[in-house]
């Protein structure tokens, strides 16, 4: 794969096209240890060398970053009426056009992934594909046994067919639990406690997939996905 010079010092470094220019055009910029100049040059990122102000860069293709979603903010990269996640990105991240693999209400926090690698996104998205995600959920009165059993053959949320097998892990305390779903249906959790007489109080999205939302992350902070968490979901599509 051959890319544009001025292209690869805009992903790798997250600036504008034009600031990218600046840089090749004032010197700042080597290839394979020689100033290069030329914006448009094609250079292969496996093979050639790209040094900005002494800094070896790395280019990607696409970009991915785990988001810890405060309440308040709606799942989307733009809305008329209320703020968006993206509100929450720094400019670096908002740079690579990334949107949110999939929505959580606006009150639900938790694990958001973003990319810009849109074949990944519908793959992860697709009914057929079944990818499970994990929340931890709070009630209004406790959950019993029988909600269990309910959730494992499927409940009847309104819709044409009842909803897919689910796990529910109650802990010990009754009100509060861990429920795992593999697929996403509009306000799906909440209809289906709803179904079983609860009403939800709290929920969290604490796993998408195999990747765990990182407890070390503030409400609203982001950070890239390691190398091992990308490869998790690309594996997928293998």
């Amino acid at each position: 794969m051959t890319v544009r010079l001025d292209k690869f010092i805009s992903s790798a470094l997250a600036v504008t096209r034009s600031e990218a220019h600046t840089l090749i055009r004032r010197g700042y910029v080597t290839l394979d240890g020689k100033a290069e100049r030329d914006i448009g040059k094609k250079i292969d990122p496996e093979k050639n060398e790209v040094v900005c102000k002494n800094e070896k860069l790395t280019f990607s293709q696409f970009h991915y970053y785990m988001l810890n979603k405060p309440d308040g903010y709606i799942c989307s990269t733009e809305d008329m009426r209320d703020p968006t996640i993206m509100e929450l990105l720094p400019d670096n991240v908002k740079h690579h056009k990334v949107f949110p693999v999939g929505r959580l209400d606006k009150d639900t926090f938790g694990l958001v992934i973003l990319t810009d690698n849109g074949e990944l996104s519908h793959f992860l998205l697709s009914p057929k594909r079944h990818v499970e995600k994990e929340y931890y959920l709070e009630t209004d009165i406790g959950m019993e046994p029988s909600d269990v059993e309910a959730l494992k053959k499927g409940v009847d949320i309104g819709e044409t067919k009842l909803t897919l097998p689910a796990v529910l892990n109650i802990t010990d305390d009754p009100r509060c639990a861990y429920i795992t779903i593999c697929e996403g249906k509009f306000h799906q959790i909440k209809r289906m406690m709803q179904a079983l007489g609860k009403k939800v109080v709290y929920l969290e999205r604490v796993r998408f997939d195999n990747i765990p939302l990182d407890r070390s992350l503030e409400r609203g902070e982001v950070r890239p996905l390691t190398e091992e968490e990308i490869n998790s979901l690309l594996k997928n599509m293998a």
